[in-house]
């Protein structure tokens, strides 16, 4: 047997590994919550979104609508931090994409709640609101202590 040739255990622990590295890395290529405004191009390819920026004050807003209709806003401070997301609309967004550290908290929280209906999860360094049923969700997150000056969690919507 030649002992340069691989495996086939082998060949399949190398394809493994190399398909999580490519996962981390486009995992890393999106704007999350507290990640920079640079990834939210990333966001918007993801989502196949279209986007518009807006400026309504001491912030940017990056407004994407994606092909089923959801609104996804990332909220991004003069620094370039993504401050707060929201949502709206009939599918549910990528919840991970857009939460990123936050979201496995976020989803063990949900998952120990006996009741139905709408969610406010207060993670440390981040709070989490979700509501709505099929066809009409919506949500918001924001990092409290990244709110630019003047600026309400009430902005985040």
């Amino acid at each position: 047997m030649n002992p340069n040739a691989r495996s086939p255990l082998r060949r399949r622990a190398f394809l493994a590994g190399l398909a999580m590295i490519t996962g981390a890395t486009s995992l890393c290529a999106h704007a999350v919550l507290g990640g920079g405004e640079a990834t939210v191009l990333g966001d918007q390819q993801q989502m196949s979104a279209t986007q518009r920026v807006l400026r309504p004050g001491a912030y940017t807003v990056h407004e994407m609508q994606t092909p089923s209709g959801t609104v996804v806003r990332e909220y991004v401070s003069p620094e370039g931090v993504v401050f707060g997301v929201a949502w709206s609309g009939p599918t549910m967004p990528d919840l991970r994409q857009l939460l990123g550290p936050y979201f496995e908290p976020y989803a063990s929280a949900v998952a120990q709640r006996k009741a139905r209906g709408p969610v406010v999860v207060q993670l440390p360094g981040a709070v989490v609101q979700s509501a709505g049923h099929m066809r009409a969700y919506t949500g918001s997150a924001y990092i409290p202590g990244a709110l630019p000056q003047g600026v309400t969690a009430e902005t985040v919507k």
